[in-house]
């Protein structure tokens, strides 16, 4: 296994006013993942604070990045979110639109290219002596990458269910930081038929449809083996993983062919804080 690929698994984030499923996840991927990505109000549902979740995860050991989404904030709201992520020692993020919301309306007052020129002005502040404090991703398309975007840190790709494409795409690009491929478990038929139907770019492949309709664990699989193939790319610096509830197989799949988290990236237990 390459030593410099990273894993970044997503985690469930917590729907109700519990940590426990969240840590039980980490606790569970620890021996796989290099950083656990937090979502943010997840498919437009409330959820427990996304940088929260992400203190959590440095008090447990682990690499947090926290998912902020444009959607749901006006330009005050992500300045307070800059300083809470900074009180709270989380030092990477990846800033993304957002899912359409299932109550209420997406507000307009700030868009993933402004989230970044904010970033930069609040390091740029005495507070932080000039030295921005954060990591910062954005998502993209498998199209060109929109040229605001290179200002930022890393680069994840949308999910996609094809190497081929993800190959080529990855050949066209030119981004001066790491760029990470998305990869998501299809759990369920069901889930694969929705997810084509939201979205022609979330669109799974019939032949996965049909191989998860006939054996549940062949989304996993699938999943694990495209996170494999884009290793040995040798163009892509990690993958974004995303199990949808398989967490526990996705881990014992991995461990099964030797996969381990690379060392080093492990935290020193307990929250950082300024």
């Amino acid at each position: 296994m390459a030593d410099d690929f990273e894993l970044i698994v997503e985690i469930e984030p917590p729907t109700k006013p519990s940590l426990v499923h969240a840590r039980h996840q980490i606790g569970v991927l620890g021996t796989v993942a290099d950083a656990y990505l937090v979502p943010d109000n997840h498919l437009g549902r409330a959820t427990v604070s996304s940088l929260a979740v992400a203190h959590e995860v440095a008090a447990m050991g682990g690499r947090a990045i926290a998912c902020l989404n444009s959607r749901d904030r006006n330009v005050l709201g992500f300045r307070r979110d800059l300083l809470t992520a900074a009180a709270y020692g989380v030092e990477e993020l990846l800033l993304v639109y957002g899912d359409r919301p299932d109550v209420g309306r997406r507000t307009d007052d700030v868009s993933v290219q402004r989230m970044i020129e904010e970033v930069g002005t609040f390091g740029a502040t005495d507070v932080f002596a000039g030295a921005a404090p954060f990591r910062v991703g954005v998502t993209t398309r498998l199209t060109t990458v929109a040229p605001f975007k290179a200002a930022a840190d890393f680069l994840v790709a949308q999910v996609s269910h094809d190497y081929d494409a993800l190959a080529r795409w990855r050949d066209t690009v030119t981004f001066d930081g790491p760029v990470h491929a998305g990869v998501m478990v299809v759990a369920s038929a069901a889930m694969a038929r929705k997810l084509g139907a939201e979205s022609a770019q979330l669109a799974v492949p019939e032949w996965l449809v049909d191989a998860v309709d006939a054996d549940r664990m062949a989304g996993v699989e699938a999943a694990c083996a495209l996170v494999e193939r884009v290793r040995d790319h040798g163009g892509f610096a990690g993958a974004h993983l995303v199990g949808v509830g398989r967490y526990r197989d996705v881990a014992a799949r991995l461990e099964a062919t030797g996969w381990a988290r690379r060392p080093g990236t492990a935290r020193s237990p307990g929250p950082a804080s300024r």
